[in-house]
């Protein structure tokens, strides 16, 4: 097997574990995969290519890894406006809502909903909305 081969090998095998345990650790190993592949086109000694494909693994550890972390917590805290405006709203109950299971009608939407407490809140009340995990409202009592 040519060196190139190895090298894009190894980049597509740390994708794919990228993509099943999302971490941003074997992102790294993939961008230095498919550089040193790119490296092996010039270069033919497997022990350089190999030095190189550490250092380079070990540099986007240090340098992009951080970068990568930051930017995906900063796209996690950020709020869409659509789950936003409806905090602090008033919606009527249409399932029977409690810990476990619920729906709630609000701007003719229906919506999954769930208590924190362990208060059951039956049909036909007005909830407040007092956040949103996904697409599951939390409510209380009004």
């Amino acid at each position: 097997m040519v060196p190139w081969q190895i090298f894009v090998i190894a980049g597509i095998v740390s994708v794919i574990f990228e993509m099943v345990l999302p971490s941003m650790f074997f992102l790294n190993f993939a961008i230095a995969g498919f550089i040193t592949a790119i490296i092996s086109l010039f270069v033919t000694d497997l022990t350089v290519l190999t030095i190189d494909f550490a250092v380079l693994a070990l540099l986007s550890i240090i340098i992009l890894r951080p970068i990568l972390l930051k930017t995906l917590k900063s796209s996690k805290e950020k709020e869409t406006g659509i789950k936003s405006e409806y905090i602090g709203q008033i919606a009527k109950v249409v399932k029977p809502v409690n810990k476990f299971a619920g729906v709630i009608t609000i701007y003719e939407e229906r919506w999954e909903a769930r208590v924190e407490n362990d208060d059951e809140i039956p049909v036909g009340e007005e909830v407040r909305i007092v956040k949103n995990d996904s697409l599951i409202m939390y409510v209380e009592r009004i």
